[in-house]
């Protein structure tokens, strides 16, 4: 069985420590119910810099890299990020088939009919997005 490549999107500017990683390493914790490589773009923290000539195009380049090298994209979607939205596009436009784990607080309001359209699933936790992966990666 090979290893599946999940490049984990979500928000990471004007964001906490907590906000930006317990999730991913909640899902990280999740991969022994499969072979997994996480692809994360946490892994390079550019906050505080993102502005500085070349870190734009060095952030953008290398999360295209990443999503490029994936097999799903896993989306932790709490509140509207440009950055994940370009990510979720961009993917889209690969093929690459896309998770998005809904976590706002208020679900009465619809998603973005562009969210929907982009998203392969949408899901409600951690455990319904590692059952996805678990079914597509048969």
């Amino acid at each position: 069985m090979s290893i599946t490549r999940i490049y984990l999107a979500g928000a990471i500017n004007g964001c906490t420590d907590a906000q930006m990683s317990d999730w991913r390493d909640a899902m990280k914790a999740r991969s022994y119910t499969f072979d997994a490589k996480f692809l994360d773009p946490t892994d390079r923290d550019y906050r505080g810099r993102e502005l500085t000539l070349g870190v734009p195009a060095e952030i953008v380049t290398l999360d295209k890299r990443d999503i490029e090298d994936s097999d799903y994209l896993v989306v932790w979607y709490e509140k509207p990020s440009v950055g994940t939205s370009m990510e979720i596009f961009y993917a889209h436009s690969l093929t690459i088939p896309i998770i998005l784990i809904d976590k706002r607080e208020d679900r009465t309001k619809n998603l973005s009919p562009w969210l929907v359209y982009h998203s392969t699933a949408l899901v409600q936790s951690i455990d319904d997005a590692v059952e996805t992966l678990n079914i597509w990666s048969r």
